[in-house]
């Protein structure tokens, strides 16, 4: 089910962005785990819209409501939902759509898969709203991670190619001010991460890891370690040296393979980046089709956007890593 993901720690996100509300239902939870629901609001309010002069204008809490699994703040053996209610949806902004796709986002692929009956308002289930059920069910799994001893930290390497600060703001500021969008990379630090995670081929680490990530509707691309940039070296200059450390452990002097090595986990920090597409619902006309009519049309898109998703993306990476890796520690264990 593509809603789906995980084997052992297994969660299915539902709803659409002007839904009642969206949610998530997580399997493999232990039982008697207690949420810091201080730690997870948090967490989901570094993903809430509304938030900053860069961000889309809408407003929403994002704060989740515990249906089931829960019995005095405890895990009781049952699957654990959760939603967020949808209080600042305005559908009305989306009608046009329905036979007019935005160039860039899924109105039209959509379109063809389901028809008129799609759900149009706010982008229904490809919009970006849905990344906060992802987020309850990945700060739940950096919670229980953490008491494993591993942490996941990710940051915004660049905007719109820009790495310095100031550079990054002035093409937010620009993009924003023309009614257009940037995007960006986001790179990920996984520590503490045991080796022998993962399996080779179709069930390696880069693969969940990579799956998990690019749920995040805006996400294009995914390297681990050095990533494309291997590609122009010679072996003598990809390959990570191992040794032994103090401990006897054996540890590589440098870490060009993002800690995966065959699928499987090394020890050594898995490290990966993000790259995210600029925002497509923009506000500069655009060329476009009407699916009813059959004419080329002008589309100019009405709403509330981010100018640049990157900046509200970096905890919906270190959800769905932490989501990949605490599955992949459960199932080592089985």
């Amino acid at each position: 089910m593509s809603n789906s993901f995980g084997e052992r720690y297994r969660f299915t996100i539902f709803g659409q962005s002007h839904a009642p509300a969206i949610g998530v239902t997580i399997e493999g939870l232990p039982v008697g785990f207690a949420p810091d629901m201080e730690k997870l609001a948090a967490f989901l309010a570094r993903r809430a819209p509304g938030n900053g002069k860069y961000t889309t204008t809408r407003k929403e809490a994002d704060a989740p409501e515990f249906i089931a699994g829960l019995v005095d703040g405890h895990t009781c053996g049952a699957p654990v939902t959760a939603i967020i209610r949808n209080t600042n949806a305005r559908s009305e902004d989306y009608e046009d759509l329905r036979h007019v796709p935005r160039p860039g986002h899924a109105d039209f692929a959509a379109a063809v898969k389901y028809g008129l009956d799609r759900d149009v308002a706010g982008g229904g289930q490809f919009s970006g709203r849905l990344t906060a059920p992802l987020c309850i069910a990945g700060g739940l799994a950096l919670q229980l991670l953490e008491a494993e001893g591993v942490t996941i930290s990710a940051r915004i390497e660049s905007i719109g190619g820009e790495t310095d600060p100031a550079a990054m703001e002035a093409l937010l500021a620009d993009a924003k001010a023309a009614g257009d969008s940037v995007g960006g990379v986001i790179a990920c630090v996984c520590e503490g991460v045991l080796p022998g995670l993962g399996e080779p081929m179709f069930g390696g680490m880069e693969n969940r890891i990579a799956q998990a990530v690019f749920a995040i509707p805006a996400v294009k691309g995914v390297e681990f370690g050095a990533g494309f940039a291997a590609a122009g070296m010679r072996g003598s200059e990809n390959n990570d040296p191992f040794y032994f450390d103090e401990y006897g452990i054996v540890r590589t002097r440098t870490n060009r393979h993002g800690g995966i090595l065959g699928g499987i986990t090394s020890g050594m920090p898995i490290l990966f980046r993000a790259a995210f597409k600029p925002t497509p619902s923009i506000a500069i006309e655009q060329d476009s089709v009407n699916l009813t009519t059959h004419e080329d049309v002008k589309l100019t898109v009405r709403g509330r956007h981010d100018p640049c998703i990157v900046l509200r993306a970096v905890p919906c990476v270190e959800a769905a890593a932490a989501a990949a890796i605490y599955d992949a520690l459960l199932e080592s264990r089985c």
